[in-house]
């Protein structure tokens, strides 16, 4: 894609990247973009790089509005992979080049690339370069999400680049959040802003949350947040940073997510009666089997309601291994303000439903017990029981919602 102005003198200057599927262990379905931007100034600024498989395609873009020798700065909002990687390849270009990043940036940049050789500034909140006619504002964000993060906030055209936070993980023709609402749909552009923070941001929610209030506290006007993934934000802005107020706050829809494996269908022949019995209690019911699901897609699901039922038959004295795996991965990220259940089948020992309650117990969340296990496949009693335990599990769920909800 071609560089899209932003504000007066302001560009992305990004790539997209429309086949990754893959990203570091999170399912990417709708791919992704790596975002960095230009500044026309006195003084050109750079304000991070991209992916190092996408640099040249960035590079061409800066080209087409300044010939890249002329960039005065590069400023590093966040040093991962993603982002940073491309940095060498602009050094080798830009020998002469200002960095500026945290001094945590500095401290693990230093693992990647050898910085003895090269201008580094280190700056921390309240910090300012003056690169002209603007003003960069550098605010520290450490663990949103990695320690040495920041935001660079040009005050003269109150554009936020916000690194991480706020971005999604699409690939779209669209570089703003009007346009791909207009095209698509704003459900859509919410669902990706729930995907990316429930997969990556959920565990800084505190981290986060304090963040939004240090802003607001500053008096800073915003008009346009740029993350480094996905669409540009100009028209819905209150409506993210309310997004996020909700999500760092743990909120939740009345529902109840039933993620399940099964390996003769004896466990699945157990979700159908539990999910009747949440529907007659009156709770929206929805139904994830693993292995035919990524399970980023059922975190994020999960994210979205309150309740949390998981299944798993017993294989090798343990948790299915599909199953077990979605677990590790939800406890990494730190759920909070969930009902958890568990339920499954076994052949003579049994232990899957007790590990399940375990790891729920290990991640804090709220457990409704005893869970359900049935012996090899479920009799008519065993479904009738899997029934009531449904019932059961969506009255609790509804005491439990009143008073998160509080």
């Amino acid at each position: 894609m071609n560089p899209v102005e932003l504000k007066n003198q302001i560009y992305w200057v990004g790539v997209v990247d429309w086949a990754i599927r893959d990203f570091h262990g999170y399912e990417t379905p709708r791919g992704t973009s790596y975002n960095n931007y230009l500044i026309i100034d006195d003084e050109p600024t750079l304000l991070d790089a991209v992916h190092h498989d996408f640099v040249h395609t960035s590079i061409e873009n800066i080209s087409r509005i300044i010939d890249p020798r002329k960039i005065k700065h590069i400023v590093i909002n966040h040093i991962e992979n993603d982002h940073a990687t491309g940095l060498e390849k602009l050094l080798e270009i830009l020998p002469d080049v200002n960095l500026y990043m945290t001094e945590k940036g500095k401290k693990g940049l230093s693992r990647f690339i050898d910085l003895s050789k090269y201008k580094v500034n280190t700056v921390k909140s309240g910090d300012t370069l003056k690169i002209g006619k603007r003003t960069l504002h550098f605010i520290e964000t450490p663990m949103m999400h990695w320690p040495d993060s920041m935001f660079t906030y040009i005050k003269e055209d109150k554009v936020l680049i916000s690194q991480d936070a706020f971005g999604q993980h699409i690939a779209t023709v669209e570089r703003f959040d009007d346009e791909l609402v207009q095209n698509r749909s704003m459900e859509e552009l919410e669902d990706a802003v729930i995907d990316y923070y429930a997969n990556i941001l959920m565990p800084y929610g505190n981290v986060i949350k304090s963040k939004i209030d240090e802003i607001k506290k500053l008096g800073i006007e915003i008009d346009m947040i740029a993350p480094d993934h996905g669409v540009i934000w100009r028209t819905h802005i209150d409506r993210v940073l309310s997004l996020y107020s909700e999500m760092v706050d743990a909120k939740a829809k009345l529902g109840t997510v039933i993620v399940y494996d099964t390996m003769w269908h004896s466990t699945e022949q157990m979700v159908m009666p539990i999910a009747r019995g949440l529907e007659d209690e009156g709770i929206p019911v929805k139904i994830i089997k693993l292995r035919a699901t990524p399970k980023s897609v059922a975190v994020k699901e999960a994210w979205k309601t309150r309740g949390l039922i998981v299944g798993s038959p017993t294989l090798n004295n343990g948790v299915f291994p599909s199953v077990a795996e979605f677990l590790t991965y939800l406890k990494g990220l730190r759920p909070k303000k969930r009902l958890f259940a568990a339920f499954g089948s076994y052949g003579w020992s049994g232990e899957a439903v007790k590990d399940m309650y375990e790891t729920a117990k290990a991640m804090k969340l709220e457990v409704f017990e005893p869970g359900i296990r049935v012996l090899y496949k479920p009799s008519e009693e065993d479904l009738a029981k899997c029934y009531e335990f449904g019932i059961a599990f969506g009255k609790a769920l509804k005491e439990y919602h009143a008073k998160m909800e509080v």
